[in-house]
């Protein structure tokens, strides 16, 4: 397997996540490499998971049924009726018990505190699925050289997410019932990163792209961008769900009956607007997905235009697929005011759209010599 392409592009943290200098193409190293991959990529599984978990724990407003945080004896639910009725005294001394869930009934607490619990635990076990494994293929000394550093980013990334989770959460254990925008946006950005990290080192550990890319080597010096854009469109998305924005104008193409609603940027400073302005945060998320949609659309058009038949090929179709089917359950999603479920399929879709985008550039910054 021939690691040492002829020709690569720009330097870049996240698309030369190994060095393939210092990698390694016995038989055995080779067999190593997909036992990690595999791995890796059940740990980018759960973690997709746990972000729809999130979603749905957010569009429940179950976030906030949890008013303490016990890192390593919180596993364990409130149990029988004793148990149950203690921690839902607790609640009630939170406003959002106070100013929302007034009278609500032990029954109605247990279904929120569930998704809570459960997304805390998903967390943990995500934590387990992968500091276990990764310690025994270092001590077994089954990571290829260069892999394990990343490796000890990811474990320092994953600590951070919990504690920023609570970080979070904190937020809305005030005055007022709500997480800040602000925290929840660093808490999936941070989760997106860790899932992003990883999905770019299974790829690594694959096999090489085809040869013959040297029509799409132009367009190569584009992915690191396209990447950032698709993550800063999911950080705008935080903001929307944050604010619950995506309630304000629940009408497409206009919102209410015009393209640019009244009283955008109103703020003094105006700049405050993007961040904490409903009408303005929902504008803004409308003509990134615009925009996004042209470029993305345009790239994979060049990119499938000027590539060989093969694995390039299928994933510039791939890219448009995926962001077909995320326009269509955006659109969905705000003309439905947002259900539950369609909520979390467009959160899901946003980070399956960033995977197909990575996929691609994958395929064109690492291809054959």
């Amino acid at each position: 397997m021939a690691l040492n392409p002829q020709w690569s592009p720009p330097r870049v943290w996240f698309l030369t996540a190994l060095d393939d200098t210092d990698a390694m193409t016995t038989f055995e190293q080779n067999q190593y490499d997909r036992q990690v991959a595999r791995w890796l990529l059940l740990c980018a599984t759960v973690v997709f998971g746990m972000i729809l978990l999130g979603g749905v724990t957010r569009l429940t407003h179950s976030g906030l049924s949890m008013v303490d945080w016990r890192p390593l004896v919180g596993v364990i639910p409130p149990i029988g009726e004793q148990e149950w009725m203690a921690t839902f005294d607790k609640y009630k001394q939170f406003p959002e018990y106070q100013k929302i869930n007034k009278g609500m009934s032990l029954d109605g607490f247990k279904v929120i505190f569930m998704y809570e619990y459960l997304h805390r635990v998903l967390g943990r076990l995500i934590g387990v699925l992968f500091a276990i494994p990764f310690f025994y293929f270092a001590l077994r000394k089954r990571l290829r050289p260069g892999l394990t550093p990343h490796l000890a980013i990811l474990l320092m990334m994953g600590g951070l997410q919990g504690l920023l989770g609570w970080y979070m959460v904190k937020s809305g254990l005030v005055d007022n019932p709500r997480v800040s925008q602000y925290r929840l946006a660093a808490h999936l950005g941070v989760a997106v990163a860790i899932y992003t990290y990883i999905v770019w080192l299974v790829l690594e550990l694959r096999p090489a792209a085809q040869a013959g890319l040297a029509g799409v080597r132009r367009y190569a010096r584009w992915t690191p961008l396209l990447i950032c854009l698709i993550y800063l469109m999911i950080l705008s998305g935080a903001l929307v769900a944050g604010t619950r924005a995506g309630l304000v104008y629940p009408t497409w193409p206009l919102m209410g009956d015009s393209f640019v609603p009244p009283g955008l940027y109103a703020m003094n400073p105006a700049w405050l607007a993007a961040f904490e302005d409903v009408v303005t945060i929902q504008f803004n998320h409308r003509i990134f997905a615009y925009l996004l949609f042209l470029v993305l659309n345009l790239f994979a058009f060049l990119v499938y235009r000027h590539a060989p038949v093969g694995r390039l090929r299928t994933a510039a179709v791939l890219l448009v697929v995926v962001l077909w089917l995320q326009v269509v359950l955006g659109i969905s999603t705000l003309l439905q005011q947002v259900p539950v479920w369609l909520g979390a399929a467009h959160q899901g879709g946003a980070v399956l759209l960033l995977t197909a985008m990575l996929y691609l550039s994958h395929c064109m910054v690492r291809p054959r010599s």
